[in-house]
Order: structure tokens, then C-alpha cells, then sequence
């Protein structure tokens, strides 16, 4: 005996049907207003942590620019160009970069007073030695400083010393340009006329005339 099948129009099928859809279940729904709620959470999260670290990011370089313009005289000083008001980020950086060019110079300033001074030492070394020796012969021969010789003597020794070092600059100096020479010039004072060389050539003049007079 064949049963009866329900009509879709049976009431209680309709009922069934309608609880049997996954789209009115209440569980569902509790779900994904859970997962949803997470979701938005999560990104709350995100924007917050991204804001935050933002904001430290333009703390620190405020404090730098606020500690350069501590360091960097030149922006303490008051530019009337621009009156009272703050100085902008491109202008501290601006005379932070001038002051550093500035102490760089400064520098290399320095370095160059030094070695001079070095150079003037090492001369006052040299003429230091050179009267301790002149002292120490006249005090062996105390006598020797009495006998006066006359002013052709004194002339033949300045003559001799010239003449030396005339063949050395003749042999330097060069006459292409009124700037070569210049700086043939000094350079050759700088390699011949050296305490220590004029030194020599004057000790080879003097015994030069101490064989010619005596």
C-alpha cells in the first residue's frame, strides 16, 4: 500500500522547511556577529599600534631638531630676516650643515698654526745648538775673539754667503711666467733656506776665510 506524500502546501511542511534553513539558525548568527565583532577588533588594534608608532617616530625627530637647535650657536642667534617666529626644519638644518663647514675650516686652521709652530720650534732648536757651540768655542779660546779683522773680511764672508746661495736659486728658479717664478720662489726657500742649511753654508764660508787669512 503506497503512503501518502506531504503536498508543499501542507502547512506543516512549511514549518519544517523553515527550520530546516541553515540561514535562520540562531547559533549561526550568534556566530558570525562574534566573528565580525573580532575582525573589527583586530583592526582596531592595527590603526592604533600603527597611530602609536607614528607618533613616537615624530617625537624623536622633533627632539632632534629641538637638540640641534640647542647645539648649533647659529640657530640660537636671532635672524631678523624672519623675526620671532620658529625656526623651520629646512633652516636648522641649513646652519646646522654652515656650522659644521665652519668647524671643519676651523679645524684645518688649527693644523696648519700647529705645524708652523712645530717648524718655529724645531728652527729655535737648531739656533739654540748653534750658540751653545758658538759659546762653548770662545770659552777654548778666549783670545781668539781679539783679533779684529777688518770690514773687506766681513764683506768677502756676507759675499760668500750670497754666492751660494745664488747658484742654488739660479739653478731653481725658473723664468717662463711672473707665476712660475713666484712660485719657484718659495720653494726654494722653503729647501734652501732651511736654518739648518744656511747653517752649513755659512760654516763653509767662514772656513773658507780662516784658510785664506791665516
Amino acid at each position: 500500500m503506497t503512503e501518502p506524500v506531504a503536498s508543499p502546501e501542507d502547512p506543516w511542511v512549511k514549518v519544517e522547511y523553515a527550520y530546516s534553513d541553515n540561514s535562520l539558525d540562531p547559533d549561526d548568527e550568534d556566530s558570525d556577529y562574534h566573528q565580525q565583532s573580532y575582525k573589527e577588533s583586530y583592526k582596531d588594534r592595527r590603526r592604533r599600534a600603527h597611530t602609536q608608532a607614528e607618533q613616537k617616530r615624530r617625537d624623536a625627530i622633533k627632539r632632534g631638531y629641538d637638540d640641534l637647535q640647542t647645539i648649533v650657536p647659529t640657530c640660537q642667534q636671532q635672524d631678523f630676516s624672519i623675526g620671532s617666529q620658529k625656526l623651520s626644519k629646512a633652516i636648522v638644518l641649513q646652519k646646522t650643515i654652515d656650522y659644521i663647514q665652519f668647524l671643519h675650516k676651523e679645524k684645518k686652521k688649527q693644523e696648519e698654526e700647529v705645524s708652523t709652530l712645530r717648524k718655529d720650534v724645531t728652527a729655535l732648536k737648531i739656533m739654540k745648538v748653534n750658540y751653545e757651540q758658538i759659546v762653548k768655542a770662545h770659552q777654548d779660546n778666549p783670545h781668539e775673539g781679539e783679533d779684529q779683522v777688518s770690514d773687506q773680511v766681513k764683506f768677502n764672508l756676507f759675499q760668500g754667503i750670497m754666492d751660494s746661495l745664488f747658484q742654488s736659486f739660479n739653478a731653481s728658479i725658473s723664468v717662463a711666467s711672473f707665476q712660475e717664478l713666484s712660485a719657484c720662489v718659495f720653494s726654494w726657500i722653503e729647501e734652501h733656506c732651511k736654518p739648518q742649511t744656511l747653517r752649513e753654508i755659512v760654516i763653509g764660508v767662514l772656513h773658507q776665510l780662516k784658510n785664506q787669512l791665516y
